[in-house]
C-alpha cells in the first residue's frame, strides 16, 4: 500500500502540490482494473429501471451524490439527490418502487444511512454502493458494491476526505457515462437538457444578425451574368439580390448558376431569377429564420421592411455565429 509522502514536512509547497495530484490520479487508475463487472453491471441495472435514480450519502460523500445525480440529469436519466438524514424525515417518499438507489459512503458504516438500507431491503429498491469495501455495512446490504479499496488520502495528515472523495466522483460519471451509452444519447439531446446560455441566442432578431448596407450582394436585373458572379465572389454570401431601386425583385444562388449554365453567359440578372425571392421581415426571431432556412434548404432569406423595401440579407452562417438554434 502506498504511504503518505505528504506528510513530511519538509516538502515544498510545488512538491506538496504535485504529489497531491499524483496521488488522486494514480488512485484513480488503481481501481481501473478492480471495478470493470461491478460498474458494468451498476450501468445496466440503472438503465433498465423506470424510476427516477436516487442517489445519496452524507458529509463529503453526500456532495458527491449531488454532483453525480446531476450529471445524470444532464445525459438524460432522471436522477434526484436524497441526504441520508433526511430519508429518516420523510425524504423517502421520493423513492420509487421502480427506482434504483445509490449511495456513495466512504467507510460504508456511516450511521445516517441506516433508515434507507432498510427501507431499500422492506421494499426491494436495488440498492448501489460506492464504497471502500464489499465487506462494509453497506457493501453487504447493496445489490452491486462498487468497492474501491482503501486508498491514501491527498492530506498532509492523511485524513481528509481527497482522493476517496475523487475516486468516488470518478466513479460515480464512468456510471452516467456508461448508462448514456447505453440510451444512444445524441449531442441533440445533450443540448435539450443544457438549454443554460442560450437564452440570449433565442432573443436574437434578424435584425440584429442581419447584413446591411454596403455589405449586400446588390444588383439590378439588366446587371450581365459576368457583373453578377463579381458582385457575388466579392460579398462572400453565394448569393445576389436583384433589386429595382430599394425593393428586390428576386434572388440568384450558386445554385441556379447551375441550373442555367448553358446558357449563362450570355445571361443578365432578370433571366435566371425565378421569381420573388423568400423573405422575412427585420423583427422575426433569428431562430424562426433559420428553421425557415434549414426548411427550404437555403443559405440565406432576404430581410424585408413594411412595404417590401429592402432591409439586409441574413445568412445561415450569421446565426450559427450567435449561437442561434432553432
Amino acid at each position: 500500500m502506498q504511504t503518505n509522502k505528504l506528510q513530511n514536512r519538509n516538502m515544498s509547497l510545488e512538491d506538496v502540490l504535485s504529489q497531491a495530484l499524483t496521488l488522486e490520479a494514480e488512485a484513480i487508475q488503481s481501481v481501473v482494473s478492480k471495478t470493470p463487472k461491478e460498474l458494468s453491471e451498476a450501468a445496466r441495472l440503472i438503465f433498465a429501471s423506470q424510476g427516477p435514480l436516487i442517489v445519496s450519502g452524507v458529509g463529503k460523500s453526500g456532495h458527491i451524490a449531488r454532483k453525480v445525480a446531476s450529471t445524470f440529469c444532464s445525459l438524460g436519466k432522471r436522477a434526484a439527490f436524497m441526504h441520508a438524514s433526511e430519508a429518516s424525515h420523510g425524504d423517502l417518499g421520493i423513492i420509487h418502487e421502480d427506482s434504483v438507489v445509490l449511495v456513495f459512503s466512504n467507510s460504508g458504516e456511516t450511521t445516517e444511512l441506516s433508515d434507507l438500507l432498510a427501507f431499500s431491503k422492506e421494499y426491494f429498491i436495488p440498492l448501489i454502493s460506492i464504497t471502500t469495501s464489499k465487506l462494509s455495512t453497506l457493501g453487504k446490504s447493496s445489490q452491486v458494491a462498487i468497492a474501491y479499496g482503501k486508498v491514501v488520502e491527498a492530506c498532509v495528515n492523511g485524513l481528509a476526505p481527497t482522493t476517496s472523495t475523487t475516486v468516488s466522483l470518478a466513479l460515480g460519471d464512468a456510471l452516467a457515462v456508461g448508462v448514456s451509452h447505453l440510451s444512444g444519447i445524441t449531442p441533440l439531446d445533450f443540448r435539450r437538457y443544457h438549454p443554460g446560455g442560450k437564452l440570449g441566442a433565442r432573443l436574437f432578431k434578424v435584425e440584429d444578425l442581419m447584413q446591411t448596407g454596403d455589405a449586400l450582394p446588390i444588383v439590378t436585373g439588366p446587371t450581365s451574368m459576368q457583373d453578377v458572379i463579381l458582385t457575388m465572389s466579392g460579398k462572400g454570401f453565394g448569393t445576389a439580390i436583384v433589386c429595382e431601386g430599394d425593393r428586390p425583385l428576386g434572388a440568384i444562388t450558386d445554385g441556379d448558376m447551375r441550373r442555367n449554365i448553358d446558357r449563362l453567359w450570355q445571361s443578365s440578372a432578370n433571366d435566371i431569377i425565378s421569381g420573388p425571392p423568400l423573405t422575412i421581415e427585420p423583427k422575426a426571431t433569428a431562430a424562426s429564420a433559420l428553421q425557415l432556412m434549414y426548411q427550404e434548404g437555403i443559405t440565406s432569406i432576404v430581410v424585408v421592411e413594411e412595404g417590401g423595401r429592402l432591409a439586409g440579407l441574413l445568412h445561415i452562417h450569421d446565426c450559427l455565429r450567435a449561437g442561434v438554434d432553432q
